[in-house]
């Protein structure tokens, strides 16, 4: 490829908008250009990162016998309403009408499209197990798209699904997938990830992982122990803690608190030594049902994770408002509390068994001081709806957690017969009875991937691509091309390097040395290989390698042989 054909200018400038490394050396490296919020142009460099990474992604599939199909963007409404997902899924799906009034939605995922392929197709015990996959356009219309290709509304997706007929077998294909991503994402050059449990979400199923790449602009939250490698998602990581110390007994009273309605401020009036010693409450509504109340009730100290509570209530919240409710927005507290059919009341863990707490009195401007559980309220069951916070025992061992932040690169899910049971999948066992096959779910998100790989490995320079996924091996960075002597000998190496399968992208623009060097750095092709006079001279070659900064010269007859040795060395040594 000669750069002066190259669609997509190189710039200085870093863009004003750019929120991470990843968005704005892409863009300065002309990889990528946005059409819209979330949606992106990807130029001939980036869609040949994709195409490398996708043709990993198929290698790794293929050998766990997972057989590549494709299925539509559009699907009908009737599969979604089949799995109850066409109106439980929020404003992320895209709903429209056909010119025949027909519903019909934009695929973001298709587990329903899975199983409509396998159901009536796949009639015996004998067919099972089997993996199909496809790499696919996706829309999701995501609310908060940012920093270019790690949150878009519209991207490509590998997505995979097992169907099996007991949940040992599916166990043991899963940890095939498990196995197989970790050798993908090394495959594409990450280094720092790491796989973590995490919630399965609208996906549904027990059992879930995440693979995360550490980084510290992920928006995802990492609970690590460093000594015996415990790793979750914070949406379900546990964790232990001291239990606040019980106290005798002392009278429960109703005191004056004004203003004071957040809990830093109520231990601030009352002059408390810390907020362990008080109860805080925290309201949602049940989507789509305003009516409908959700109290929670956490030590003081503690924060609610959203995502323990959704299952423990089986339902999506939101925050609520109390514009038209009988509770007292910060004087909220379970003495005396009025229950009724619309509040349901949830109690975390870290409740039971607090003595001597300031509670709200639900009454404006009061608090109570002194309540104690079992006597003055009773928190007879309980849950753990509470975020893990750093310093917090591990549940393995003991040890202090450490909190990080990570990007998303990969799921994997045990998904149970969720989806075969509503669509009514039946395939017949060894007895000749009926059963629901038993699924999993897989999905790799491509330009994520690009994106995160730009993350972790870039400099103040520019990109730095691993050599397995690359745009192009070899940058050919001749020195006065527009000299004939030159001119000849580089258009003779570059057929030379082409003609032995190495990728090369040629400056053949008539600029500065410095100006192609540094596009060279920017655009992060792993091997720069220079042409000048002096070295011709000689009859050499110059390489530098662009991670490691690494120069040396070769000789031009060598030149082929040697390119095809560290070639050869960089992708080993992702593997």
């Amino acid at each position: 490829m000669l750069i002066s054909r190259l669609v997509g200018e190189r710039s200085k400038t870093t863009p004003s908008d750019a929120q991470f490394k990843s968005h704005a050396l892409m863009l300065r490296a002309g990889f990528m250009k946005q059409v819209s919020n979330g949606i992106w142009t990807l130029a001939m460099p980036a869609k040949r990162i994709a195409n490398k990474i996708e043709s990993i992604i198929r290698e790794e599939m293929d050998l766990i016998d997972g057989q590549e199909c494709l299925f539509p963007v559009v699907l009908p409404r009737d599969l979604l309403d089949e799995s109850g997902r066409y109106e439980s899924i929020g404003l992320e799906l895209v709903r429209f009408k056909d010119r025949n009034n027909r519903d019909n939605v934009l695929g973001m995922t298709h587990e329903e499209a899975a199983v409509h392929l396998a159901r009536n197709t796949v009639s015996s015990y004998q067919q099972l197990p089997f993996m199909i996959y496809q790499i696919q356009t996706k829309f999701r219309d995501e609310a908060r798209s940012r920093g270019g290709l790690i949150r878009v509304r519209e991207f490509t997706m590998k997505d995979a699904y097992s169907f099996h007929e007991t949940q040992e077998d599916l166990e043991k294909y899963y940890k095939k997938v498990y196995d197989s991503y970790i050798k993908i994402f090394k495959r594409i050059g990450m280094k720092n990830f790491i796989v973590v449990e995490s919630d399965s979400g609208m996906m549904g199923g027990k059992v879930a992982h995440e693979y995360m790449l550490l980084t510290p602009i992920g928006e995802d939250s990492i609970v690590i122990c460093k000594n015996c490698g415990y790793k979750s998602n914070m949406e379900v990581a546990v964790s232990k803690r001291d239990k606040i110390r019980s106290e005798e007994f002392k009278p429960l009273e109703k005191v004056y608190t004004g203003e004071a309605k957040e809990i830093s401020e109520v231990v601030e009036f009352l002059k408390l030594k810390d907020n362990t010693k008080t109860l805080k409450a925290v309201v949602f509504n049940i989507k789509g049902d305003a009516n409908t109340n959700v109290l929670c009730f956490i030590r003081g100290d503690l924060e609610i994770n959203e995502a323990k509570l959704k299952k423990v209530v089986k339902k999506d919240i939101v925050p609520a408002s109390l514009q038209d409710s009988a509770l007292v927005a910060g004087n909220i507290g379970p003495v005396g509390l009025n229950e009724n059919e619309n509040l349901i009341v949830v109690y975390d863990d870290s409740v039971k068994g607090l003595t001597n707490v300031v509670v709200g009195a639900n009454e404006d401007a009061y608090h109570m001081i002194n309540a104690c559980e079992g006597r003055d309220f009773y928190a007879n069951t309980t849950f753990d709806i509470a975020k893990v916070q750093k310093g917090d025992k591990c549940i393995v061992c003991g040890s202090p957690l450490t909190i990080e932040n990570g990007i998303e690169i990969g799921n994997i899910f045990q998904l149970g017969t969720r989806y075969t049971e509503t669509m009514n999948m039946n395939v017949l066992d060894k007895t000749g009875k009926t059963f629901h096959p038993i699924m999993g779910c897989y999905g790799i998100g491509v330009g994520r991937a690009i994106a995160s790989i730009a993350e972790e490995k870039s400099d103040d320079f520019g990109l730095i691509w691993p050599m397995s996924i690359a745009p192009w091996h070899v940058y050919l960075c001749p020195i006065r091309f527009s000299d004939e002597d030159i001119n000849s000998k580089t258009l003779e190496i570059y057929d030379n390097l082409k003609d032995h399968g190495i990728e090369v992208l040629l400056d053949d623009r008539d600029v500065s040395p410095g100006f192609k060097f540094a596009d060279c750095d920017l655009m992060g092709i792993p091997i720069r290989v220079v042409v000048s006079k002096k070295l011709l001279e000689k009859n050499e070659l110059e390489i530098q390698l662009r991670e490691s900064k690494e120069k040396f010269n070769v000789p031009i007859d060598n030149i082929v042989l040697e390119i095809q040795k560290i070639i050869t060395h960089a992708i080993k040594s992702h593997c």
